[in-house]
């Protein structure tokens, strides 16, 4: 991959040697000198992989004559780099939902004024973070505790009784809850979703990448998780179980299925085997 364009954005893919340095530098030029346009040094970055010692780094990016950037801060919504340190890359969802909080804090708010500001702000401040990536469980459970703060506190200090915990206002209002979203579920369903996009459009370029990447030998749906993995795959690779266990094949002329290790099998309720896991189901019926 040589590049990627991305709104007014673009991205340039070198290795890290001063001749593909100056390469790239020489191609910039020309670019210039046809378009008559110029490229804003000021405003561009270089980033470079843990391989490279400190010393090149800085030599590289004074050829460029751009910053070197740490990839810490935000891009698009996203964090630029996703570090050994999970909670620490995504404290800043939780400290964006508390400071939202915290300016309807004080203010006179019914039950149902309540309701309406947790489902549809504070609960939808994670939402494009968590299509992207595994949230650690230590900040979902700071985030629920905040939410649940706010239903049940009153005044500036948010105090009151917690007459429920989360877990169970999560539930339904037909089961005595508040059909509040259990946001570990919805971490895990989202990344299922991407986990399905990749299933049914294999030609997209993300599709085609991540094969190569991770699975260039099986399917989306028998892959394992690979060799060093970025945060992002290893996050919809974490979603994998719900793909199994909901998807099954149509067998159509046959062509692609195994039908032996495929699903396709309808068994009880909403349950799909493949004939191997079909056999044991029918033994084990038939034993008890």
């Amino acid at each position: 991959m040589s590049h990627l364009l991305f709104a007014n954005d673009c991205f340039l893919f070198c290795r890290a040697k001063v001749n593909e340095v100056q390469s790239l530098l020489s191609i910039l030029r020309q670019y210039e000198k046809a378009s008559r346009q110029q490229v804003n040094l000021a405003k561009s970055e270089v980033f470079f992989s843990n391989n490279l010692s400190q010393a090149a780094k800085q030599d590289l990016a004074n050829i460029l004559g751009v910053k070197h950037a740490l990839g810490t801060g935000t891009y698009l919504g996203l964090p630029s780099m996703v570090g050994r340190s999970k909670k620490a890359t995504f404290t800043y969802i939780k400290d964006k939902i508390w400071r939202k909080i915290n300016s309807w804090r004080g203010r006179s708010l019914s039950k149902a004024g309540k309701e309406t500001m947790i489902k549809s702000v504070f609960q939808s401040i994670p939402s494009y973070i968590m299509s992207i990536y595994l949230i650690p469980q230590s900040i979902v459970n700071d985030i629920e505790r905040m939410l649940n703060s706010f239903w049940w506190g009153e005044g500036t200090q948010n105090k009151g009784i917690r007459w429920l915990a989360w877990d169970r206002l999560t539930c339904s209002k037909s089961r005595g809850g508040m059909g509040f979203w259990d946001l570990k579920a919805f971490n895990t369903t989202m990344l299922a979703k991407q986990g399905w996009k990749l299933l049914r459009n294999p030609e997209s370029l993300m599709a085609r990448v991540l094969k190569v990447r991770y699975f260039p030998n099986s399917s989306f749906l028998h892959f394992k998780l690979g060799h060093n993995p970025s945060y992002s795959w290893r996050s919809i690779w974490s979603s994998h179980h719900i793909l199994l266990h909901g998807c099954r094949w149509r067998v159509g002329d046959g062509s692609n299925i195994r039908v032996m290790n495929d699903p396709w099998v309808r068994g009880e309720g909403s349950r799909w085997f493949n004939l191997h896991k079909f056999r044991k189901f029918i033994i084990s019926e038939l034993l008890t």
